[in-house]
């Protein structure tokens, strides 16, 4: 929060609404704090280098955003500044109708209409609607736009966040201290734990993949992932047959198996056989890296599995 009277940093306010989409505030916490330390302004950010961002994002996942991240502070930078009107701020890179609404309200106070998942649920069991999700976004944004107040509407914006995250939880929420419980029709009715309804998930696709460690010495091959596509731009072990690519081996190697992992992204779950072998020539692909210089924490995810599965293996 910044100091009372002080304006809100349209800055800091994009990158904690970026960095949380799709992942907790107890995820996000840390790599916030890091991040304003080190890019304390959108033209520092702007400034850095792709793979230094990168490899700070990594472990957060949904790699995109990492991407759009780094387009969307260039163009910020270009422009001298961030719009302060929700057309504007959709015109970035990355921005979509959620997040352009949230920089607008909390850090321009325009009157914009902020919905996010905990938005959806408070709105849903104020009006008891019945259609359940994702069909039902549409309603209830129109329904939110009915409450959206002209004055401070970015204290508005975050109160019903947090109203959604604190006692309007999904299970069991706590009716007897919502401060507008008086007005809900879900709890009228006895419903409110059972809104907002959801159509059944259908079940993820198991996909299968190799992912080779090619060692040569005291050093491993590794490679960046093309910049778009899944784990795109991050620092990997060579691998294929997961994510649309029908690559061989990445160089000439006596080739061991050494166990399986498994990693479950948005919409498939993954088991990644690994693979390691000494190099008897050249690589065909990536980059040498002296083992030492390895940093697990610059790794995504998927990758950290691979590299915790393979220390026995690459020790002595």
């Amino acid at each position: 929060m910044p100091p009372q009277g002080a304006a809100p940093d349209p800055y800091r306010i994009w990158l904690s609404e970026v960095m949380l989409q799709q992942t907790t505030v107890a995820a996000v916490k840390a790599y916030f704090l890091r991040f304003t330390t080190i890019w304390p302004t959108v033209q520092a950010l702007a400034a850095a280098p792709d793979a230094q961002v990168m490899g700070e994002w990594a472990g957060l996942g949904y790699y995109a955003r990492a991407r759009n991240l780094l387009a969307c502070a260039r163009a910020v930078a270009d422009l001298g500044g961030f719009p302060d009107t929700r057309e504007g701020l959709t015109a970035l890179p990355g921005i979509g109708p959620y997040t352009s609404a949230a920089i607008a309200a909390i850090a321009f106070d325009r009157p914009e209409t902020v919905v996010d998942g905990n938005v959806e649920r408070v709105v849903s069991r104020l009006f008891a609607v019945q259609t359940p999700l994702p069909r039902a976004k549409p309603e209830l944004v129109a329904l939110a736009e009915t409450l959206t107040p002209q004055q401070r509407p970015g204290d508005y914006a975050q109160a019903m966040m947090d109203l959604g995250a604190t006692i309007c939880t999904p299970r069991r929420p706590v009716c007897a201290l919502c401060p507008v419980n008086e007005h809900c029709d879900a709890r009228r009715q006895g419903i409110a734990a059972d809104l907002p309804l959801k159509t059944p998930k259908a079940p993820k696709p198991l996909r299968q993949g190799t992912v080779w460690l090619a060692r040569q010495g005291a050093s491993l091959l590794l490679e960046h992932r093309p910049p778009k596509g899944l784990l795109g731009g991050t620092l990997a072990f060579p691998s294929a047959g997961w994510d649309g690519r029908d690559l061989p081996p990445p160089g000439p190697a006596r080739w061991r198996e050494i166990g399986q992992v498994r990693h479950v992204f948005t919409h498939f779950t993954l088991d990644l056989t690994v693979r390691i072998g000494d190099l008897t020539g050249n690589p065909t692909r990536g980059e040498l890296v002296r083992l030492r210089q390895i940093d697990r924490e610059a790794l995504p995810g998927l990758m950290r599995k691979v590299w915790d599965m393979a220390q026995p293996h690459l020790r002595g």
